[in-house]
């Protein structure tokens, strides 16, 4: 799959040519659009069972719904309030970015069309059909229609647009049914919203297959009868985007709030439904229908998109349980539960192990379950005086909330950075800042302008040999649902020095200090991206002394043009340099003279690979650190990040051996290519799926 690399788009003077590319660089939503790309492909790869993949098409819609409100948004925003202003790699205008992109975006319809397609036909192959209205045996349809007045009905709620009723705000991402009414001699529209509480997917009562419909089917079919006494001469379906870049300043809490930062992060978050709309997506037909609801959008035709289907996938994560249980095994992926080692598993205190050595969790092969029974056991210790923790994504029903309440209501100080302004996750985080508090836990929204990107863990015990520390620092969010889902690494240390550095990197934060001095710890935004341009230059003298300089990295994400010039320079000198970028790359590999000794994969796979690792040497001079920051701006400059040296040798080698087999997959892996399209890996007599829980937990 492609799509062109140039777009013509007009400016205020002349129509011209926007190249998302320029020597080494790669603009950061081009790169955007192909990572999202390859999940796509996820949907059509026969290898995939086919619910898995559906999932998929899934993600790949709820990816680009996140892309236009946030990026799109972020694009629409700069482009007002800078409209000079240019993008540091390949000189765009962020008006010249939006434009661009929302003309290459009416490609991804036709695409997941397709993919839509191919998966209706796959699932017939075993059984499983879903329908449209127009197939419908007259059997099928009145046993239809007796659920939709029995059931579906009286949840909907009809309007109709007229002087005692004023038109209601589109919100953001929910569907509305427009009508054009006719009653006598008058014409009017009527709108319908769907209700959040309908099931997705009803399933046919008669026949030996598993016959289903969509609610967003039925609805446009039948929805017409809410509107009794009334002609229904034409229709549509509409979805709206609205811009979701809200920007957040301590300064304007202090000044409108009373210094209550959560009362004014929720007031912002409000104004995401009815923000500017950044698209609109449309099924059916009716031109004095559009003409109504982009007028009252104010939006531009280009920023219109049409939906043959549906507008969402997401009864695919439901489809499983629907059917059979031995069909349903056959059309996903086999069961996998999380592992606990042994050692873990048989040792009576999580404290003494980690004293006696260093612990390593990998998400998901292996279980977050002793972490949580590390805090537990913490939280009953006469001896535990202290646990802080950084927080910026939760699991709905945390445990590991739970088990911070227990220590604060054991007299344990308890202090948690909870960062408020984790995008989406807002009031899930107002919600558990609120529990925590009533639980006498120490509450501090972040740092000042700073997102607290971290994730740390420092418990702080003291007995008759003085004060003692235990430190978590992983890649990953403390959310129990994620963590088997995301691939992230967790070390958990008893290592002094860490430990004081965890200690000090919370009294920093609760004093907004970003210049605190660190012993092992990288943090950003003052350390992280400096240690990483060192390392990278120590890389480059051994190349130049005639030595081999390596670096091995894995992340989500590469933005940062000062690294990425320094990437490009170590590359230019003779370092080896592999990359694992399962996102944005806004580095092009392979230019020559320029980029020739880098080669860059991305892994989209069963889980999301979310793990930071940033390796530098080999052997004995490797230096390898695990991090909560990717190589983006607004990790390195405009996030509290941490970035931990891996000190234990076996563990070191244990992560080095993963980077290994990464880099030899040759089943969810794509290599990134000059012209910026990636391409299968191909090569190697056996398949290597660096997501298979047997190459991991060695």
């Amino acid at each position: 799959m492609s799509y062109d690399k140039k777009v013509t788009v007009k400016d205020e003077t002349a129509a011209k040519t926007v190249k998302m590319k320029k020597g080494i660089y790669i603009n950061r939503e081009a790169s955007w659009l192909k990572f999202n790309m390859r999940v796509l492909e996820q949907s059509l790869d026969e290898d995939t069972p086919i619910i898995e993949r559906g999932k998929f098409l899934s993600i790949f819609c709820s990816n680009l719904d996140e892309f236009f409100m946030v990026r799109m948004g972020s694009l629409y925003n700069e482009g007002n309030l800078h409209p000079g202003a240019r993008d540091n790699k390949t000189n765009l205008t962020s008006s010249e970015q939006f434009e661009a992109i929302a003309s290459r975006a009416q490609r991804f319809y036709e695409l997941r069309e397709h993919s839509f397609a191919k998966l209706k036909k796959d699932l017939s192959a075993y059984g499983v059909n879903i329908l449209t209205f127009d197939k419908l045996s007259p059997v099928r349809e009145e046993e239809l229609k007796k659920y939709f007045t029995a059931k579906v009905l009286s949840l909907l709620n009809p309007m109709v647009i007229d002087a005692k009723h004023p038109l209601i705000r589109f919100e953001n991402l929910k569907c509305y049914m427009l009508y054009k009414l006719k009653k006598n001699d008058h014409t009017m529209i009527g709108v319908m919203e769907f209700s959040d509480r309908l099931d997705s997917l009803y399933r046919f009562n008669s026949g030996k297959k598993a016959n289903f419909i969509t609610m967003e089917e039925i609805i446009r079919n039948l929805g017409a009868y809410a509107f009794a006494g009334y002609t229904v001469t034409s229709a549509i379906t509409i979805r709206v985007t609205r811009n979701a870049d809200i920007e957040t300043y301590v300064e304007d809490a202090d000044m409108e709030y009373n210094n209550d930062f959560s009362q004014y992060l929720k007031s912002m978050v409000e104004t995401r439904l009815i923000k500017n709309a950044i698209r609109l997506e449309v099924n059916g037909e009716s031109k004095s229908l559009m003409k109504f609801v982009t007028e009252a959008l104010e939006i531009e035709d280009s920023l219109i998109y049409k939906v043959r289907n549906n507008f969402s996938y997401k009864y695919f994560f439901s489809l499983a349980q629907k059917l059979d249980k031995e069909l349903a095994k056959t059309l996903t992926y086999p069961a996998f539960k999380p592992v606990i080692s042994d050692r873990l598993q048989n040792a009576p205190s999580m404290v003494d192990e980690v004293r006696k050595k260093d612990v390593l969790l990998r998400y998901p092969y292996e279980s977050m379950e002793p972490l949580i029974r590390l805090l537990n056991e913490c939280a009953e210790r006469k001896d535990c005086i202290a646990i802080k923790i950084t927080i910026y994504r939760l699991a709905n029903h945390s445990r590991i909330v739970e088990a911070l309440k227990r220590a604060s209501e054991n007299g344990i100080d308890v202090t948690v950075v909870i960062e408020l302004c984790a995008r989406f996750d807002e009031e899930n985080n107002l919600y558990f800042a609120g529990q925590l508090h009533e639980a006498g836990c120490n509450i501090i929204y972040g740092m000042e302008n700073y997102k607290v990107h971290s994730k740390i863990i420092s418990i702080v015990f003291s007995d008759e040999n003085g004060i003692s520390y235990i430190t978590h620092l992983g890649t990953g969010n403390y959310n129990e649902s994620t963590a088997k889902q995301y691939t992230d690494l967790n070390i958990i240390t008893a290592d002094r020095q860490i430990g004081e550095d965890g200690a000090a990197f919370f009294r920093n934060v609760s004093i907004s200090n970003v210049d605190g001095e660190y012993n092992k710890l990288s943090i950003a935004p003052k350390y992280f991206k400096d240690r990483i341009v060192k390392l990278l230059d120590r890389e480059i003298q051994k190349a130049k002394a005639g030595g081999k300089g390596v670096f091995i990295g894995k992340m989500n994400s590469l933005t940062d043009k000062v690294i990425i010039d320094k990437i490009a320079e170590a590359s230019a000198a003779g370092v080896q340099i592999k990359l694992i970028i399962r996102g944005i790359c806004c580095l092009a590999p392979g230019k020559k003279g320029k980029t020739d000794n880098i080669e860059i994969i991305s892994i989209v796979g069963r889980y999301l690979e979310h793990s930071r690792i940033y390796c530098f040497g080999e052997g004995e001079d490797r230096i390898m650190y695990i991090s909560s920051a990717d190589l983006m701006t607004r990790n390195t400059d405009r996030r509290v990040e941490i970035a931990t040296p891996v000190l234990d040798k076996d563990i070191e080698n244990k992560i080095y051996g993963m980077l290994q087999v990464m880099l030899s997959d040759n089943v969810n892996a794509r290599k990134l290519n000059p012209d910026g399209e990636y391409t299968k890996v191909e090569g190697g007599e056996n398949k290597v799926n660096s997501q298979d829980a047997s190459f991991i937990c060695v």
